[in-house]
């Protein structure tokens, strides 16, 4: 903690290549637009009849602070400011906590030895006017909340540990989680006062396995539910959307979503069924889907892909396009764009019976 209290939030502290970096690069211009690109994306969050189809992550700017050390900053091997000692793994381009991490001795003590961030010693002001430099204030602003309030519990003690505090300390997990819901608000507070315009939250809490969630819905609605549903409420009664990212095949949580005020979920594509929760929640619920664009596809192939996907998914106004190439080829990704706006202009133009540049 002294550590980040101390840094010059003046500069930027990534280190070019990491995925912080990588997010709080400028984007090019998106122009000539029907409405502004932020409008259009708030609309498809909100189920209000967007212009096109947007491209999920390009059409977006994300506020990932420096000032916040969930993770290391910069983010290689080492220790959040919360002592948590992390390791950068190569092959998934992402940190896990190391093997045996834990900054207590027991679950029971947390209220004796968990030492808090002292936030109120960093200079969120100085961080907020860098990265505001970067935005781009026709796309949305989005805030990156990452661990979340379960992940934080199993970040500061052995995973197995956390799964049994739900059974043995149930009391004591609640008071946890609900004074992490207190920090979270309190550190989120901060970027909605000095990184500028702020549209959404993108909350991060992975709560399942490729197989199932963690918990029985009995139990999340007992025991998570509470201190989360209070920190989310915080975010939209500031008039903010709520994204979610949560790993893991959590297809049963999907009631309990939007019982919190979430406005929209990202799914781990190869966990969870598409066709299942655009069928049953997609006038419920925004959703991002994948197109995999494959290293044999011609022009052809991709936009004839990207036509069939907005076919498929495109009739609520409430799904969002994550174009994804591997390997990263920036011309697949342009010429999938370049399809997705003009063909799902087309689309929406039809659907809601707009003549061709009309505003409504």
């Amino acid at each position: 903690m002294q550590r980040a209290a101390s840094r010059d939030y003046s500069r930027h502290w990534s280190i070019e290549g990491t995925f912080p970096w990588f997010i709080q690069q400028s984007k090019p211009e998106i122009q000539n637009r029907e409405i502004s690109v932020r409008e259009n994306y708030l609309r498809c969050v909100k189920g209000e009849k967007p212009y096109w189809m947007p491209a999920y992550f390009y059409e977006s700017d994300t506020v990932w602070p420096d000032a916040i050390e969930e993770h290391p900053v910069p983010e290689v091997d080492g220790f959040d400011w919360w002592g948590v000692d992390w390791l950068m793994v190569d092959d998934i381009n992402g940190m896990i906590t190391k093997p045996g991490t834990r900054t207590i001795s027991e679950f029971s003590k947390w209220k004796d030895e968990l030492q808090w961030p002292e936030i109120l010693r960093v200079d969120f002001e100085s961080d907020g006017k860098k990265m505001q430099r970067n935005l781009d204030p026709d796309r949305p602003h989005i805030y990156e909340s990452v661990e979340g309030i379960f992940e934080r519990l199993h970040e500061i003690i052995p995973f197995d540990e956390t799964l049994l505090a739900f059974y043995e300390e149930p009391e004591l997990l609640e008071d946890f989680f609900q004074r992490m819901a207190d920090y979270k608000i309190e550190t989120t507070e901060k970027v909605f006062k000095y990184y500028g315009q702020i549209d959404g939250v993108l909350y991060h809490d992975d709560w399942g396995t490729q197989r199932s969630g963690f918990f029985s819905n009995e139990m999340f609605r007992k025991q998570l539910m509470p201190s989360t549903s209070r920190y989310l409420k915080f975010v939209k009664d500031k008039g903010k959307f709520i994204e979610l990212h949560s790993c893991g095949r959590n297809m049963q949580y999907v009631p309990e979503m939007i019982e919190m005020g979430i406005d929209m979920w990202t799914p781990q594509p190869n966990a969870n069924d598409a066709d299942f929760l655009y069928k049953t929640y997609g006038k419920q619920m925004t959703f991002t889907f994948s197109i995999n664009i494959q290293p044999e596809w011609n022009e052809m192939d991709i936009r004839k892909a990207v036509r069939e996907f907005v076919d498929q998914y495109g009739v609520n106004g409430r799904v969002m396009a994550w174009i994804m190439t591997d390997p990263v080829n920036v011309e697949k990704e342009k010429i999938a764009r370049d399809e997705l706006y003009h063909y799902s202009l087309e689309y929406y133009n039809k659907l809601y019976n707009r003549r061709e540049g009309a505003k409504s």
